[in-house]
C-alpha cells in the first residue's frame, strides 16, 4: 500500500478589527471627495386623472400626455378635486395633472404640487391630438425629452414660477426605471399673447456611417413635429394645492360663459333688427298707400 499524504491544515488570516476600521475610513474619505454634498435623486412622479363627463377629444389628449410622460401614473375618473391630495399621497406621487371638463365643451387643466402647493389653473384651447394631426414625426416611447422655453418666461415672477412647475412635472427623472437613457424629442413651451403654446418635436438626423454627426453638429439635425398640440391660458395661481391664497390672477381672462352670452346677444340683436325692419316696412306701406290702378279690373270681366 502507498503512503498516506499528510493532511496540511490551511490557516486563513482573519483581518483584525483595526484593519476593517481603516478600510471603512478610506472608503468614507473617497466618497466625501467625490461627492462634496448630499446626493440628490429625483423621485418625481405625476398622477394624471380627469373628471367625469369628459369629452372624447379631451380624453384622447390626456392619453397622449400619458404616453409622453413615462414617470406618470394614470388614475380612474374622479368626481371632484376635493379628494385629490389624498389620492396623490396613496399613489406615492408628488405632482398632479387634473383635466376638469365643464358643460362637455370647456376643458380646464389643474397643475399642482401636492400636498403643499403651489397650483395653477389653466383653460385649454386649440386642442389637436396625435390621431387628428397624423404628422410624420415619430420617436421612441419612454425616452427622455429636452425641455425648451422661450425667453418670455424670465420676464415676470408668475412666468418664472410656471416655468419651474412645468420643468418639474414634464421633466422625466434621469434614473427612472421605465425611461431610456437618451434624448430623441423636444418639448417646446413658448409664450404668445400671454398664452403658453405646447409642441412636441422629434430630433431627426442621419445614422449612416458616412454621415456621422459630431456632438456640436446641431446644424445637421432637424426637428419633425410629432404632436399633440394645445394652448394653455393661465387663470389663477394658488399658494396651496388645488386652492388657497391667490398669488396671481390673469386680468385679461374672459370666461367661456361670458363669450357664449355675448354671442347670444349678437344673434338676438340680429333677430330684433329683422323684426324692427318688418314693422318699419308695414308702417311705411300704411303711411304711403299705393294709388289705385284704373285698368286693374279690365280683364277680370272677360
Amino acid at each position: 500500500m502507498g503512503k498516506k499524504r499528510k493532511h496540511v491544515e490551511t490557516v486563513t488570516e482573519i483581518p483584525k478589527q483595526e484593519d476593517k476600521e481603516v478600510v471603512v475610513e478610506e472608503e468614507a474619505k473617497h466618497n466625501n471627495e467625490t461627492h462634496s454634498g448630499p446626493i440628490f435623486r429625483n423621485k418625481e412622479k405625476v398622477l394624471v386623472t380627469c373628471s367625469r363627463r369628459i369629452n372624447f377629444r379631451y380624453r384622447h389628449l390626456m392619453l397622449n400626455l400619458v404616453s409622453l410622460l413615462p414617470h406618470c401614473k394614470k388614475e380612474n375618473k374622479v368626481e371632484s378635486k376635493a379628494a385629490l391630495n389624498e389620492l396623490v399621497e396613496l399613489r406615492s406621487c408628488s405632482s398632479c395633472l387634473f383635466f376638469e371638463s365643464r358643460k362637455e365643451t370647456d376643458l380646464y387643466l389643474w397643475m399642482a404640487k401636492c400636498p403643499t402647493g403651489p397650483s395653477v389653473k389653466f383653460i385649454v384651447n386649440a386642442v389637436h391630438t396625435m390621431e387628428e394631426l397624423k404628422l410624420t414625426g415619430n420617436h421612441l416611447t419612454n425616452s427622455r425629452p429636452l425641455l425648451t422655453f422661450s425667453t418670455s418666461f424670465g420676464k415676470d415672477a408668475h412666468w418664472r414660477l410656471l416655468k419651474e412647475m412645468i420643468t418639474q412635472i414634464f421633466g422625466t427623472p434621469k434614473d427612472y426605471r421605465r425611461t431610456k437613457p437618451y434624448y430623441d424629442h423636444v418639448f417646446a413651451f413658448s409664450i404668445v399673447d400671454d398664452h403658453i403654446w405646447f409642441r412636441n418635436y422629434q430630433i431627426s438626423c442621419s445614422h449612416t456611417e458616412a454621415d456621422k454627426i459630431d456632438r456640436e453638429g446641431l446644424d445637421k439635425m432637424t426637428l419633425v413635429e410629432v404632436g399633440p398640440r394645445f394652448c394653455l391660458n393661465p387663470i389663477k395661481v394658488f399658494g396651496g394645492s388645488f386652492g388657497g391664497q391667490t398669488l396671481y390672477e390673469n386680468p385679461f381672462y374672459v370666461s367661456p360663459n361670458q363669450i357664449r352670452s355675448l354671442d347670444k346677444k349678437k344673434k338676438a340683436g340680429k333677430y330684433a333688427k329683422k323684426v324692427k325692419a318688418k314693422i318699419r316696412r308695414k308702417m311705411q306701406e300704411l303711411s304711403k298707400p299705393m294709388e289705385e290702378d284704373e285698368f286693374a279690373d279690365t280683364w277680370q270681366d272677360q
